[in-house]
């Protein structure tokens, strides 16, 4: 028996022991990013310039960075500044324009152009002419729709952000401004533009493998590619395990973190939901993808050297906001048209058909049932968009280009994205603007869920998730001087301030190489009911902000 009693205490030890041991063969890192493109990239940085010490470790499912939704390719390359976004300024009912969601937007771009010049002089990022280019912004439209665009115009004039901006009807400007807009259109048509020499051309792309290839010069940051989450166990101290899979051997290994974020595009959510967070509950996502037509022939390129965005036809929901974008990708200028909606089970390019169904619960079917019901008009457009013809498409590009040629264009496939779902005690479930921030009670896992403005307001929202995940930290003196030695303006308004706005504008335009900006001159009238942004928060239209 005694034998017995001592055999059976040896093995429990030896179990133990070998238990103990396999814990112990857990990575640890302080920080874990999942998602290889620019929300982990700029994160990242962040971290590393506010807490150099901790230890960083990014894992990415694909065999490279930025190839997913920050790849160039996969996305429109706008610097999102409100400039030529007419779905940022809705029309009031009593006819009005409330321009407070494009200056929030021009807020936090500033905030992004601030955050990449500092990384230009820290040497960081490097040739800021392979990943922004002045590129003017032009709204363009024609018809009714061109008293709209009057007021707008005039309702910006009255705020900081957008001097500089001009307003014309005249033929004749508006293809010194944008030549291919309007040669070979009806010269009675009554159309109107704005134009704004502030405008940018990103890449989102390059600018994450620079910020990435940074990082991985630290001792204190590791990249892991061809790495798939698979799961996530919470740990009696709150910090996470987390179970890694190598798509490629299919062998498996654990990290244990202090602190996760999920940056993983449209595979956000099933991720956070694999988390066992409470809050992640309360969302749903529903892919929504877009196709471009686009043309490489230099005699086309040549003359389109702008952004141009017009306003979407009557009856169809504001995410079908057409433009014709002069890009510069892969050292070529092409020139893309679009988008149009395709649509997908799949919440990555390269994901999987099952994953809108595997992202369905009993939690959040009932929220997608209500937006589906709610917002029926949207269900119509993408249906209709899903049966568009070639010819149909190439009707819609001759709008924004009477001559174009049929055999100049070919249409390629962009990227996915995930329009967000909410439980809505009221509604059952709404559509969500804009991004969210996800932060679970503890304060130690976050995710960013959600579609637009995305990477234009990669600074300022990843700032946004340490500023709720580490609360006391962002208010120290430290960390404080951090931020403000990256982004001088930090938790100052730009609008109303000329002076900082100016200098903001100069020192970012000069360090990034952009078109020297406009000297800033109010006019003198008072501000007019047109420009105020709304006194109290509105009901808008759930798909203003949709993104393709």
């Amino acid at each position: 028996m005694k034998k017995t009693i001592i055999s059976l205490t040896a093995l429990a030890m030896f179990v133990s022991a070998a238990t103990h041991a396999e814990a112990d063969t857990s990575k640890k890192t302080d920080f874990l990013l999942i998602g290889g493109g620019i929300m982990s990239a700029s994160l990242g940085t962040w971290l590393q310039a506010l807490q150099p010490d901790w230890d960083l470790t990014m894992v990415e499912k694909l065999d490279g960075v930025a190839l997913e939704s920050s790849n160039g390719w996969n996305n429109a390359g706008t610097g999102h500044s409100a400039n030529m976004e007419l779905n940022y300024t809705p029309e009031r009912a009593d006819g009005s324009i409330d321009v407070s969601k494009a200056l929030d937007i021009n807020e936090q771009f500033m905030i992004s152009r601030q955050f990449w010049s500092a990384q230009v002089k820290r040497g960081i990022l490097h040739d800021p002419h392979s990943f922004i280019n002045s590129t003017p912004h032009m709204s363009f439209v024609w018809g009714d729709n061109v008293d709209y665009l009057q007021k707008r115009y005039n309702a910006l004039q009255q705020t900081t952000l957008f001097q500089g901006m001009k307003f014309s009807t005249d033929h004749a400007q508006i293809k010194q401004w944008a030549p291919l807009v309007m040669e070979g259109r009806d010269p009675q048509q009554k159309v109107a533009a704005t134009w704004t020499p502030v405008g940018t051309d990103v890449n989102y792309g390059e600018i994450t493998r620079q910020l990435i290839g940074s990082l991985k010069k630290n001792n204190h940051f590791t990249l892991q590619t061809s790495s798939e989450v698979t799961d996530f166990k919470r740990n009696a101290d709150n910090s996470w395990h987390v179970t890694i899979k190598n798509v490629q051997s299919g062998e498996a290994q654990t990290i244990d973190a202090k602190y996760v974020f999920i940056g993983a595009g449209g595979g956000a959510l099933k991720l956070l939901q694999k988390t066992g967070i409470p809050e992640a509950d309360n969302y749903a996502g529903f892919p929504v993808g877009g196709s471009f037509l686009m043309t490489e022939n230099p005699a086309v390129t040549a003359q389109h050297l702008e952004k141009v965005y017009g306003q979407a036809s009557v009856g169809a929901p504001p995410m079908s906001v057409p433009h014709l974008d002069a890009r510069y990708l892969d050292g070529k200028r092409v020139v893309l048209f679009g988008p149009f909606a395709t649509f997908s089970t799949k919440f990555l390019k390269n994901g999987s058909f099952f994953d809108l169904l595997s992202t369905t619960t009993t939690n959040n079917v009932l929220p997608m049932t209500h937006v589906g019901l709610d917002n029926f008009d949207l269900v119509k457009y993408l249906v209709s968009q899903v049966m568009l013809s070639d010819d149909d498409r190439f009707a819609a590009l001759k709008e924004y280009y009477p001559d174009a040629r049929k055999e100049d264009w070919k249409l390629i496939q962009a990227g996915q994205r995930v329009q967000i779902i909410k439980k809505d005690a009221e509604k059952g479930g709404v559509l969500k603007l804009g991004t969210e921030v996800v932060v679970d009670q503890q304060k130690t896992i976050s995710a960013l869920l959600g579609a637009s403005p995305g990477a234009s307001t990669a600074a300022p929202i990843t700032l946004n998730v340490l500023k709720q995940m580490f609360p006391q930290q962002f208010n120290s003196p430290e960390w404080q001087s951090r931020i403000h030695a990256i982004v001088p303006s930090y938790g100052q308004k730009l609008n109303g301030n000329v002076a900082l706005t100016q200098q903001v504008w100069d020192d970012t335009a000069a360090t990034l190489q952009l078109t020297k900006p406009p000297v800033i001159q109010m006019p003198a009238a008072a501000p007019t009911a047109a420009a105020k942004p709304a006194e109290t928060p509105r009901e808008a239209s759930p798909q203003h902000d949709m993104a393709l």
